[in-house]
C-alpha cells in the first residue's frame, strides 16, 4: 500500500523571529536572535584586531624611520604569516594535531598511537619542526591520518590543499 502525503505538510511557525544582520548599513542577511549576536560578537572582534594590528604596524613604520611598504601592505603580510598552512610538511603537522583532536588523546598518547603505526616520536617532532618528511614516514602517515599516499604526497607537493 502506498502512503499518502500529509495533507499538512506546508506550516509555518509564528513564534520563530529573524532579526537581520548588517555591515555599514548594508543589509547581509537573517538569522535567529542567538546566532546572530554570535556571529556579530565574532565579527566585531576581527574587525577590532585588523584595527590594532594596522596600528601596531604604522606605529612600528614610523619608530622604525619608514618602510619601503605601505601600512596595509605590512598588515596583509603579518596576517598571511598567521594562516594555516595549506600544503608542505606544515600542513602535514596540522593533520596531525586535528587527528590526536579527533581521538581526543593527550601529547603522550598520540606519539604512542603514532609509534603503534611505525611513526616514531623523533620522526613526529622533526614534522611538527618542519623538517622534510621522509618516504619512509608516507606509509604511517598515511594510515595514521587515514588517508592515501598519494593524497599526502600532493598536499606536499602543494597539489591538493588540507
Amino acid at each position: 500500500m502506498v502512503a499518502l502525503p500529509d495533507f499538512e505538510a506546508w506550516k509555518f511557525y509564528s513564534s520563530d523571529v529573524y532579526v537581520s544582520v548588517t555591515y555599514a548599513e548594508e543589509l547581509i542577511g537573517f538569522c535567529k536572535p542567538d546566532f546572530a549576536a554570535r556571529i556579530v560578537d565574532v565579527l566585531n572582534d576581527d574587525e577590532k584586531l585588523r584595527q590594532a594590528l594596522w596600528l601596531a604596524c604604522s606605529d612600528l613604520a614610523r619608530l622604525g624611520g619608514g618602510t619601503s611598504l605601505p601600512v596595509e601592505a605590512l598588515v596583509e603580510r603579518y596576517i598571511a604569516k598567521t594562516a594555516e598552512p595549506q600544503s608542505g610538511t606544515a600542513a602535514i603537522g596540522i593533520l596531525l594535531r586535528q587527528r590526536q583532536e579527533e581521538l581526543d588523546v593527550s601529547d603522550k598518547e598520540f606519539v604512542r598511537f603514532c609509534d603503534s603505526y611505525r611513526l616514531s616520536r623523533e620522526q613526529l617532532q622533526a614534522i611538527y619542526a618542519g623538517d622534510e618528511i621522509d618516504s619512509d614516514m608516507l606509509v604511517p602517515l598515511s594510515r595514521i591520518l587515514g588517508r592515501s599516499v598519494d593524497d599526502l604526497l600532493q598536499v606536499l607537493d602543494g597539489t591538493q590543499e588540507v
